[in-house]
């Protein structure tokens, strides 16, 4: 991301991106992990596979959404080749400005639902 660009320049996010930084937003994980929340948000609407998983996080890194963990949970709990990514402050303000534009839509929905609405 260079200097001149805003959260807004990289909207709308793919439903692939916007789920991942989803559930990065409440902490760490690794990409089973991920896969496994992404389904449980989505009542199992969304089934992200490993190879739409991680070719949206690789991008994600390059673009610097989010960043893998520098520290890992206890080792003898855990795979040592598991990598687990954490949403960034870049990653943190475009997934607002994503939710925000979300937030509009669904207003702009409701409203027109309403009696009276535009």
């Amino acid at each position: 991301m260079d200097k001149t660009t805003s959260p807004e320049d990289l909207l709308p996010l793919t439903p692939a991106v916007f789920h991942i930084l989803l559930a990065l937003a409440d902490g760490e994980k690794h990409g089973y992990s991920i896969m496994q929340e992404v389904q449980i948000v989505s009542n199992g609407q969304i089934k992200m596979g490993p190879g739409t998983l991680y070719g949206s996080i690789k991008r994600m890194l390059e673009s610097g959404l989010i960043a893998e963990a520098d520290e890992r949970p206890d080792p003898a709990m855990d795979d040592e080749r598991r990598r687990y990514y954490r949403l960034t402050d870049w990653g943190q303000r475009v997934f607002d400005a994503e939710a925000a534009r979300l937030t509009r839509l669904v207003n702009l929905v409701q409203a027109k639902r309403l009696p009276g609405g535009a």
